[in-house]
């Protein structure tokens, strides 16, 4: 069997704007691109991932240090400096060398404190998207944090359509206004290239104080049933133009009152089993692509570990107990509520261990690590050949990864 994923699910915005280089599109004319052709309607050029078939040379069934090495890089997903890369930009030569399985993009660089880290307009992250896959050895996730509202890396300051909080949809709760504003979002998402979404949100808004949920107005309701209605939407509207979403932040942090960004985080007397409730329903419809994990801690699931290290929670209350056997990604593993606590090995090996696939190092919280990306591709890489880690429980993670980049095709078809 022979087949090929799409580098994006995309037509080319030039065929659409005329603008000198660099320039924002307008709102106007993005919607209108939108709504004027197919997603998936260019003659975007086709990665061969026979790679990726049974049979191929990176089967799961092998275990050569070429098939370990590929597998390794597949789960690290890291966030980068630059709006255009050639062939010698750092990020380039990750993917070539390292075989990173996915990229983050940001509008706005932290240390820096300013903005135009990856994105300026929507024609410049089309171009930057496919020239990323170009240097890919696999298929890329590309990934944003798009939820609406306060948290868009996608703004009208760049060419982007207004998006509208979850909160603010929850409490308008009427499902044709929620459809209509997450379709438009997913469409600008996908016609410039990016196919994951970091969202919906399905934290519960448990506690409105809450500094990183609550505040920002990022959860739908406080109500389980409200903020399954409009994740779902969310999801569907993603889905129909070919993206996958990360459900987020397992098992709910929107009882938290401080912000993992910035240390540790305790609900043990706040969480209540309550915020499971939107996650079981949507995974039990078989909604989730992925599932992304939260780095607080809860001594009544795990006494000794965060989410994100925790077997308990990952392979325990997430895979065993709701059913879901989809890729997991990991919050941020630079925020400090991981890096004031653990070394980089011990949270690396933890959190595989735990059972999540995709380790996230956007590299964009305080200080930018030049090195970070090979630095975690050579301790996974060193945990798996000194036996801390077995060759099994890296082709669960790649199966899980393969499956998913096996669907960018069937959803391109």
């Amino acid at each position: 069997m022979q087949w090929t994923i799409p580098m994006t699910h995309r037509f080319p915005v030039s065929a659409f704007f005329r603008l000198p280089a660099g320039a924002a599109v307008p709102t106007v004319l993005l919607l209108c691109a939108l709504s004027a052709a197919p997603l998936w309607a260019s003659s975007a050029s086709m990665i061969p991932t026979e790679a990726l078939v049974e049979g191929g040379r990176y089967a799961a069934e092998e275990a050569d240090d070429d098939s370990l090495a590929i597998k390794v890089g597949q789960m690290l997903m890291a966030g980068f400096r630059g709006t255009q890369i050639t062939d010698e930009s750092p990020i380039a030569k990750e993917l070539q060398t390292l075989h990173l399985g996915g990229v983050i993009l940001f509008d706005f660089d932290v240390e820096r404190k300013q903005y135009g880290r990856n994105i300026v307009s929507p024609r410049q992250v089309q171009e930057l998207t496919s020239a990323l896959q170009d240097q890919a050895t696999l298929p890329l996730f590309i990934a944003i944090d798009q939820e609406g509202g306060t948290v868009r890396r996608f703004k009208e300051r760049n060419g982007f359509p207004p998006t509208v909080s979850h909160k603010k949809l929850g409490s308008i709760d009427n499902v044709d206004t929620t459809r209509y504003h997450a379709e438009v979002m997913a469409r600008s998402i996908a016609v410039v290239g990016v196919n994951t979404n970091f969202a919906p949100v399905l934290d519960l808004d448990s506690n409105p104080d809450n500094p990183v949920i609550g505040k920002l107005g990022r959860s739908f309701s406080a109500d389980p049933s409200v903020v399954t209605r409009h994740g779902e939407i969310m999801l569907d509207a993603h889905h129909a133009v070919g993206l996958f979403c990360a459900v987020k932040h397992f098992p709910g942090h929107g009882s938290s009152h401080h912000d993992s960004h910035e240390g540790f985080v305790d609900v043990s007397d706040t969480w209540t089993s309550t915020e499971l409730e939107p996650f079981a329903a949507l995974i039990a419809k078989g909604k989730c692509d992925m599932v992304m994990t939260a780095h607080i801690f809860n001594r009544h699931l795990d006494p000794q570990y965060p989410a994100t290290l925790s077997a308990a929670t990952i392979d325990g209350l997430l895979r065993r107990d709701l059913g879901f056997d989809g890729v997991v990604v990991t919050d941020d593993m630079m925020m400090k509520a991981i890096t004031d606590h653990y070394g980089l090995e011990t949270a690396i090996e933890k959190a595989v261990l735990a059972g999540a696939d995709i380790l996230l190092f956007a590299n964009n919280s305080f200080t930018y690590d030049e090195e970070i990306s090979r630095r975690a591709y050579d301790t996974l890489l060193s945990l798996v050949r000194n036996g801390r880690i077995s060759p099994e429980r890296i082709n669960r993670s790649w199966m899980r990864i393969r499956a998913l980049k096996e669907r960018l095709a069937r959803m391109s078809d």
